[in-house]
């Protein structure tokens, strides 16, 4: 696989068949990155399952936080790594105990350790870095363009607005690339002024 770039296929795949996840360095502080994705996703049906020690005996919206993978005690489906990259190797190691193995490894946006990459696909399990399961799935369903972001999907019809737990469908038409004429201003712009 190539890490540097997934195709949408492999992404979609990954979003339309995982119902459960566990997030790794989940935060209950509603301002943190990990508590948006998490949030996100449980409003999208998905089975959250908060992951950090440092706040068991804490809920995440409703779900109890867990010390570690293993304490968990029932299959998992994508383990989400909100960690640097420093930390992921001890996650994956952990991840590769369980019985049965989870289908999926997600390392979040700045997250990247190939080494713990190889050792999850060396037994099947599908591995994704650098990208956050949030901004593909807002991505892929045309939902982040509501916001005006350029989401690269083609529809004449506007993705519905989901409702709680509502799983929106990611099977639009995107394209690759997604450059704009203000982003190929803003290059050209930012190297003549280098």
């Amino acid at each position: 696989m190539n890490h540097d770039a997934y195709p949408d296929n492999y992404i979609r795949g990954i979003l339309n068949s995982v119902k459960s996840i566990a997030m790794v360095g989940a935060s209950p502080v509603n301002v943190r990155p990990s508590y948006f994705a998490f949030k996100y996703l449980a409003q999208r049906g998905y089975d959250m399952i908060p992951v950090n020690p440092g706040h068991v005996g804490k809920d995440l919206l409703g779900k109890p936080f867990v010390a570690s993978l293993s304490d968990i005690g029932r299959p998992i489906d994508m383990i989400d790594i909100f960690r640097n990259s420093s930390h992921i190797m001890p996650v994956v190691e952990e991840a590769l105990t369980l019985d049965p193995l989870p289908k999926v490894i997600w390392m979040q946006l700045g997250a990247r350790d190939d080494a713990a990459a190889a050792k999850a696909e060396s037994v099947g399990i599908k591995v994704v870095m650098n990208r956050c399961p949030k901004i593909e799935y807002g991505r892929l369903s045309s939902e982040i363009s509501w916001m005006g972001v350029n989401s690269r999907t083609l529809s004449s019809k506007r993705a519905p607005a989901p409702t709680q737990g509502m799983r929106l469908s990611l099977n639009r038409m995107s394209v690759g690339g997604g450059n704009t004429a203000a982003s190929d201003r803003a290059a050209k712009n930012k190297t003549e002024q280098s």
